[in-house]
């Protein structure tokens, strides 16, 4: 294949004169895997330029995100409209849709957001399963392959071997992996820290895989071939030079983050016998990359003919239409007024909203605990993907990733549950789900010290605050049955924003009677007043369990003759989004006390300098729930004593 090696050279020197252009980059991905790229896209790879979001294309993730300038130059030479050579000029500079490593919505044909090492692999492993699940629904409809190309980073990372683990046990045929495995990392040889048998562990996960010489265009070809007839998903590993074709630099770490320098890249143009200038791609090259752009728009426009309308809109658009079930549950409840752990609560909630979506629930290996699958749900195997339900197994992280990619096909929900003491789990995926504005759902139970005897390595006294730090994340912490039937509709509302259940493992008495509106989402503004005595002199302001609290010492400083207010906050992030005329009509003008097991966090930015603050600032114990809002003064006789005392010094 000559021609290929012209082709593969277009990209590694639209990559060296953007590194260079930029003196900001990683040269030495781009060179080293230019050979395997070239053979996928003008061999393999099923794709439409003019329609980036095609349903049934095949997907291309690059996990090893840090050589973003391969996929910028594939896109550009493949003729993406967005992907201008003055955008590849502009690599790395503000506002340019060529950032330093690839990001969901920034560029047309960049199928998911990667960088952290790891997350692109991972979040495959969704991609992936999200094409079987919708084969299963689709058979004639969806039937696409997704491709990944991975470093020693990736490999090395934990994250991918948990989702390698679980593609293997689900026989994700349809996804293949190219491995870059040029033996160099940013330390050095990868033997200072890497001695792993790459392939027998991906074997031992129950993958086909094989070594190729990634610089043999026919090998990597018939490689692939032999992927695409495998019925388990693939591992390639392309033994590549790093920084092909630079005399001085090629198999060495210097070029793997670090421009070339000018003489090297006149030594490379040398050595790869491209006699052109910066950014410069000689007219007979571009038209052969702008005709694989083009090959296959017979199958794209045979796809659009034989695919119902109404099937092309179920593909976009998840489907949620929850309104009326919502509503009858919350008339439901204010009648039988249960009092039971919010997670309960939660699956009752599941239970009558999972037939009206297109919601896929899921747990880490905690479903009985987190409450996770209802009635209707069966189970996704590798013998039905036509479940809508997701035993992740213990692998917290690979969960909250694949859901990323399965939230990415646009055509599910995902939802996945474990205990909030886990999130520093899978926070790195969350928060990826935050900086795409997927609209992932994540159901963290035994929310507090309320979790009781499994002690402090399970109490999660400082999760919230971590929670409410991340942009664009709605933390919902719900008292009661109506609370929580709200907050999963305002999960489901905002697509665009990934939420977070935080519920309880102790029963919660039921509260909303208390409500002025009972027909109304009193939620969606984060935080409202659920009852109050005329003349108010203390605002008390909770959260979940400790709403109760709040009432009780509501009711006791009320026998004091010391009015006082309490507000649910259910979700601080929806309540700092209100106008401040609303959050000071919420708050009150008199002293204000914040009671919720867990650290002080974000709260001091509605607390003024001789406000209170009643929580945690130590880590727990175990024992009995009780016990332990007794010991660390979280109770309605502290809250009085604490307003009494604060009162008697005015």
């Amino acid at each position: 294949m000559p021609i290929f090696s012209k082709l593969s050279n277009a990209i590694r020197f639209l990559s060296i004169d953007a590194v260079e252009k930029a003196n900001s980059g990683h040269p030495g991905m781009p060179m080293g895997m230019a050979d395997v790229a070239t053979v996928l896209f003008a061999n393999h790879l099923v794709f439409n330029p003019n329609d980036a979001a095609w349903p049934n294309r095949d997907r291309f993730i690059l996990s090893a995100g840090h050589g973003s300038m391969l996929l910028y130059s594939l896109l550009y030479l493949t003729g993406y409209e967005e992907a201008t050579l003055e955008q590849i000029k502009n690599f790395r500079q503000f506002n340019s849709k060529t950032p330093g490593h690839p990001e969901y919505g920034h560029l047309h044909g960049v199928e998911t957001t990667t960088g952290p090492l790891g997350q692109g692999i991972a979040t495959a492993v969704g991609v992936a399963l999200a094409e079987r699940m919708l084969n299963a629904r689709y058979e004639s409809v969806i039937d696409h392959y997704t491709y990944v190309m991975a470093s020693d980073g990736d490999m090395m990372e934990g994250l991918s071997h948990e989702a390698a683990s679980i593609a293997g046990h689900l026989k994700l045929s349809k996804l293949i992996v190219f491995y870059d495995d040029n033996g160099i990392s940013i330390d050095g040889k990868t033997d200072l820290a890497f001695s792993d048998n790459t392939l027998k562990r991906f074997e031992s996960y129950n993958w086909h895989s094989e070594r190729v010489d990634g610089h043999d265009h026919v090998a990597v070809d018939a490689a692939i071939v032999r992927a695409k007839q495998s019925n388990k998903p693939s591992l390639i590993a392309c033994k590549t030079t790093i920084g092909y074709g630079s005399p001085h630099k090629a198999n060495t770490s210097g070029v793997h983050g670090a421009p070339l320098g000018v003489e090297e890249i006149k030594a490379t143009r040398i050595a790869l016998n491209w006699p052109y200038g910066p950014f410069e791609v000689p007219e007979p090259i571009l038209k052969a990359w702008r005709a694989i752009g083009v090959k296959n728009l017979a199958v794209y426009d045979q796809w659009q003919k034989d695919t119902p309308d109404e099937t092309k809109v179920e593909l976009q658009q998840p489907r949620v239409e929850i309104t009326k079930a919502i509503d009858s549950y919350k008339e439901k409840v204010r009648e039988t007024k249960p009092s039971l752990a919010t997670r309960v609560l939660s699956q009752q909630v599941l239970e009558e909203i999972t037939p009206l979506t297109a919601l896929i629930g899921g747990s880490a290996d905690l479903t009985g605990s987190n409450n996770t699958k209802t009635t209707s749900q069966v189970p996704i195997t590798s013998d039905n993907y036509a479940g809508n339900y997701i035993h992740y197994g213990v692998r917290e992280h690979a969960m909250a990733a694949m859901m990323n990619g399965i939230s990415l096909s646009n055509a599910f929900i995902p939802y996945g549950g474990t205990f909030l003491e886990f999130l520093d789990y899978l926070k790195p995926a969350l928060r990826l789900s935050a900086i795409m504005q997927q609209g992932v759902i994540y159901v963290f139970t035994h929310d507090s010290i309320g979790l009781g005897e499994d002690g402090p390595t399970h109490q999660p006294i400082e999760h919230l605050a971590h929670l409410r730090c991340i942009p664009n994340v709605l933390t919902f912490r719900p008292m009661d049955a109506v609370e929580v039937a709200e907050c999963w509709q305002l999960a489901l509302k905002n697509r665009k924003t990934p939420s977070v259940m935080v519920l309880s493992r102790q029963n919660l008495p039921y509260l909303s009677d208390s409500r002025n509106n009972h027909f109304e989402n009193a939620c969606a503004k984060g935080g409202y007043v659920l009852i109050e005595k005329t003349g108010a002199l203390v605002t008390l302001i909770a959260t979940g369990s400790e709403v109760s609290v709040a009432v009780d010492a509501f009711n006791a400083l009320s026998d004091l003759n010391i009015p006082a207010r309490v507000v649910s906050m259910p979700c601080l992030d929806l309540f700092g989004r209100q106008p401040r005329e609303y959050q000071e009509q919420v708050l009150g003008k008199g002293l204000r006390v914040v009671i919720e097991a867990a650290c002080e966090g974000v709260w001091p930015k509605y607390l003024g300098e001789k406000d209170i603050f009643i929580g945690m600032n130590s880590f727990g114990a175990s024992a009995p729930a009780s016990d332990l809002y007794e010991h660390f003064g979280i109770t309605a006789e502290i809250v009085v004593k604490r307003v009494h005392a604060f009162l008697g010094k005015l």
